[in-house]
């Protein structure tokens, strides 16, 4: 083709400002120097145009049981909605839009979205609702997530609307050290779980996704409080430093091993698991330091995925061997920390793991992805420990979907 006929198409693209777009861009051309607290209004005014009104910004609380409206001039504030319960749950646990009708109106419960995690929900009332609307209304979703996670890094607001009771010095560090709690992509996909919300201590978990590697851990470090919560982030902290220098599984045990041992003394411990798949093939590699050995879930089977063991972080192991286990479409690998199966009920009665087996293979799966699938499990163990966590108890899954990672947009 010649440049003149290449000069002569491009002029054809139309570059015209729709309606859709127009409401975007204000929204994004304003919201770059706008204070934390005019996002709220800013987000009504915008809905406004479209005919929307009643809006909510509805917030998971750090316990996973509620969404709680954020306060600000514009929105509509009215009790917290259970995750479990109420329209606004469905569309948080499913990643959907959920549509209601009501006497006025349809009311609408958007997920914000932030890649695959979920901020909350926006809710709000339309006279009707068309395709048109519904595709608008996703992507100013979408926005608004991502605002709300730029804004957070620069208040204290909506950590205080989440927090619906106190939550002690340690539990602060540990969710300000924690990765978003969960991530899909075609390839993967991670989601887990701590408790008790307001008072963990020393559990944490970690994970990055590098090209066609997904790395993680799950770690339990010894004792409560400060203490373990200070151990705990200099566990993830060398974690994250090897990880990011590029050594394999068994020198990442060195390198955390050196790091706690450095800072804590011979008589503290942190029992951990690393783990690398690899998105493409299924290939899962892990090293076990002192933890419990990592679940496999295929369909209706789980068992446990055994390898050799070095000890916790901190008592200077034996350089670790590496577990490898070529997963299937599907598989997901449950990893649990001690206070899941080491809580006793009334009776002085273990929980033990051969129970933690049973109720993992009764729950089977659920509908929601991984979201759901690891807020389900949490609660479902808690209810079998009498409710009882005296002990910090978390769970991280891990499943292989194989998909295809083409994301590549298309103007078609």
């Amino acid at each position: 083709m010649a440049e003149g006929e290449q000069r002569s198409d491009k002029q054809t693209v139309d570059r015209s400002e729709g309606f859709g777009e127009r409401l975007l861009g204000v929204l994004l051309d304003r919201a770059h120097e706008m204070p934390p607290q005019l996002i709220a209004p800013l987000i009504a005014e915008e809905v406004a145009r479209i005919g929307g009104r009643g809006v909510s910004i509805l917030l998971q609380d750090y316990a996973r049981e509620m969404l709680v409206p954020l306060s600000g001039r514009g929105l509509s504030v009215s009790d917290p909605e259970g995750i479990s319960d109420s329209p606004a749950g469905r569309a948080f646990l499913t990643a959907t839009t959920v549509e209601v009708e009501e006497p006025d109106g349809v009311r609408m419960y958007l997920p914000l979205l932030d890649g695959s995690d979920e901020v909350g929900v926006m809710a709000l009332t339309l006279d009707t609702v068309d395709d048109d609307d519904r595709r608008l209304l996703r992507r100013l979703a979408g926005l608004v997530a991502d605002m709300l996670v730029t804004k957070h890094s620069y208040t204290d607001r909506f950590f205080q609307a989440r927090r619906r009771e106190p939550m002690s010095v340690a539990a602060e560090m540990q969710w300000s050290l924690l990765p978003p709690l969960t991530m899909s992509v075609p390839q993967v996909s991670v989601s887990g779980a701590v408790e008790p919300a307001y008072d963990i201590a020393g559990d944490s978990f970690d994970y990055a996704l590098n090209d066609d590697v997904l790395h993680a851990a799950v770690i339990d470090a010894m004792g409560h409080g400060l203490d373990a919560a200070t151990m705990a982030t200099v566990t993830i902290g060398a974690y994250r430093h090897a990880r990011r220098a590029g050594v394999d599984l068994s020198d990442m045990y060195a390198y955390m091993d050196q790091a706690v041992s450095d800072q804590f003394g011979p008589d503290h411990f942190v029992t951990a698991q690393m783990m690398k798949l690899d998105v493409t093939t299924g290939l899962f590699q892990w090293v076990n330091a002192g933890h419990h050995a990592p679940l496999l879930i295929r369909q209706d089977t789980v068992s446990a995925l055994v390898s050799p063991t070095t000890l916790p972080v901190g008592l200077g192991g034996e350089r670790p061997t590496v577990g490898e286990y070529r997963l299937q479409r599907g598989d997901r690998v449950l990893c649990y920390t001690d206070g899941v199966i080491e809580e006793r009920n009334a009776d002085g009665e273990l929980f033990g793991e051969e129970r933690l087996i049973r109720c993992v293979g009764r729950i089977g799966r659920t509908n929601g992805g991984m979201r759901s699938a690891a807020l389900k499990l949490s609660n479902a163990l808690k209810e079998e420990r009498g409710g009882r966590t005296s002990d910090d108890a978390t769970v991280f899954l891990i499943e292989w979907r194989a998909g295809e990672a083409d994301h590549l947009a298309s103007m078609d």
